[in-house]
């Protein structure tokens, strides 16, 4: 008589994990957010106006804040549970040139997208550490890799992720906690729906690929780490950029 293949045994008892995805309201964050709804896991997500994807606990919070931040996980540990997987998604841009750069430019950048890391994963260490078992996905870009003119500001944010996610494994790693980093390429959003087509033609030009990606794509890269298929994987930088950066 048939036997039940592995892949199918590993779905039906993958315990069903509380996660928190920051930024989780649109583009990328709220894609993860779907996707690791739809793979049956509790979800909550911040956002600045607390808006979300149907179903998921969407919890209003502000990532510069730290009590803001701590708010946020005290209502998600009462309704969904201690946070098992962070996702640190949330980010800004402030685009201009060096020179024309205001401290305000670069501190507000590194506030949000490493700060806001920083604040998120600390908090929920906490609970992963009484555990001993934790996720945590960090949300970079093929940015922080390669640079770009007129990101300075993001692209050391984003490129500060790694050393965050690295040294974060050395802490942690021997209690069942990963710490990964997704660097995302040129990926289908508002934001990139909105550049000229000869702009868009020229990005995809660099890109081996020969097309923008899907936040779905990320999602479920996001999704896959955060799994048991996943435990042996940490500090490692997964591009997901249809080979724009090589890994770099």
């Amino acid at each position: 008589m048939p036997t039940e293949t592995p892949s199918t045994a590993d779905r039906t008892t993958r315990p069903a994990r509380t996660v928190l995805v920051t930024g989780g309201n649109r583009g990328i964050g709220r894609a993860i957010a779907v996707a690791f709804q739809e793979a049956g896991h509790r979800v909550a997500i911040t956002s600045r106006d607390g808006s979300g994807p149907e179903g998921v606990l969407a919890v209003p919070a502000d990532v510069t804040d730290a009590a803001s931040v701590d708010a946020a996980f005290t209502r998600i540990e009462s309704e969904l549970g201690p946070v098992e997987v962070v996702v640190a998604n949330a980010g800004i841009t402030r685009d201009t040139l060096l020179l024309r750069m205001t401290e305000e430019d670069f501190d507000q950048v590194v506030a949000t997208n490493l700060g806001g890391a920083f604040r998120v994963v600390k908090r929920a260490s906490k609970g992963m550490l009484k555990a001993r078992h934790g996720r945590v996905v960090l949300i970079s870009s093929v940015v922080g890799m390669l640079g770009s003119a007129g990101q300075v500001n993001y692209a050391a944010s984003k490129s500060a992720l790694i050393g965050f996610a690295r040294s974060l494994t050395r802490e942690l790693g021997a209690r069942n906690i990963t710490a990964n980093v997704i660097a995302p390429g040129f990926i289908e959003t508002d934001m990139t729906a909105a550049l000229p087509e000869a702009t868009q033609a020229e990005y995809r030009a660099r890109i081996p690929a020969g097309r923008f990606g899907s936040a779905e794509e990320v999602a479920r890269t996001a999704v896959w780490l955060a799994s048991d298929d996943a435990a042996y994987v940490s500090g490692a930088v997964i591009p997901v950029d249809g080979g724009l950066g090589m890994g770099h």
